[in-house]
């Protein structure tokens, strides 16, 4: 499903000075229609309670699925940005890391729907998200 020659390290250099560097997030599994990351929850990522921030959790979903689903589009005429996206916090975490994986739900030619699940370092739900993607044609005149 995803574009060919697209490993960890490849995803992890496209991320280079962004949010995702900036929080630490750091891309750990690719499969035939997944995507894993894991973000730690630290002073970077607290809110004042000091316990990972709903925020930081939409940006980790965020991440997993635009990516995702821009390496599965032909990247020299598409490009996909996000629409919406929702998430339910389920529970707090306040140390260590979480895990993300991001999934397909439905692969269109205008739109992609792609659900995120987060968890903790015990493998509990910490958020659920899903994400709604529009695919774009580049334009000649455009460089995206």
């Amino acid at each position: 499903m995803f574009n060919q020659n697209i490993s960890i390290s490849v995803l992890q250099t496209m991320c280079n000075n962004t949010m995702i560097e900036h929080l630490g997030i750091e891309f750990t599994d690719i499969g035939p229609q997944h995507i894993s990351a894991k973000m730690p929850v630290d002073h970077r990522t607290h809110q004042p309670l000091r316990m990972l921030h709903g925020g930081a959790s939409v940006v980790l979903a965020e991440t997993l699925g635009s990516i995702a689903a821009n390496i599965s589009v032909n990247p020299d005429t598409h490009y996909c940005v996000g629409l919406e996206i929702n998430a339910n916090h389920i529970r707090s975490v306040r140390s260590g890391f979480v895990y993300g994986t991001t999934k397909p739900v439905h692969i269109g030619k205008s739109t992609q729907i792609w659900e995120i699940l987060i968890n903790n370092e015990e493998e509990q739900l910490v958020c659920i998200s899903r994400l709604t993607i529009a695919v774009l044609k580049k334009e000649n005149d455009r460089n995206v």
